[in-house]
């Protein structure tokens, strides 16, 4: 049986933070499958078919046993759907500990074959958020450094900073 791992996310917008985590994972798991959100408490700034396009985009080098798809529902159920065994989930700091704790917790509860990676980001990327990565871009910032090629312009088109 191929390993599989899920790495979920909503990527509004994906950040180099996400890619390196992504790529990492691709070379601890035969197959990584990227699930985009579509159905979020947040209020997106990309569409679900724009924020997967985006990933896609961003890992295509990298694509070798990665699978980039949106998704609907819970977790759980997406894990059961694609024979999976392993949710990966990124920490950057302690503070990230406590909610992906208790996420990890609540899935196990909902279904206790499910298993929970944690991943400590690289220091370069402890700092990145997708949410300060679109204030950033609001504002008319460079986050030219801190996305995927292509991303930044993306957001600075968005927020009509172009």
């Amino acid at each position: 049986m191929e390993l599989t791992a899920i790495y979920p996310g909503t990527f509004d917008p994906i950040t180099n933070g996400h890619v390196d985590l992504i790529i990492r994972a691709s070379a601890i798991f035969p197959r990584v499958l990227v699930l985009v959100a579509a159905d979020t408490k947040k209020v997106p700034t990309f569409t679900t078919e724009e924020r997967t396009n985006m990933v896609r985009e961003a890992v295509k080098s990298h694509s070798e046993g990665v699978q980039v798809l949106p998704f609907h529902g819970l977790l759980v159920q997406e894990v059961e759907k694609h024979s999976a065994q392993v949710i990966i989930r990124g920490l950057r700091a302690v503070s990230d500990f406590e909610y992906e704790s208790q996420m990890a917790l609540m899935n196990k509860r909902l279904d206790p074959r499910v298993e929970t990676f944690f991943m400590i980001s690289r220091e370069e990327f402890a700092y990145l958020s997708s949410s300060f990565v679109k204030e950033i871009a609001s504002l008319g910032g460079d986050v030219s450094t801190m996305v995927p090629s292509g991303v930044g312009e993306m957001l600075l088109s968005r927020f009509g900073k172009t």
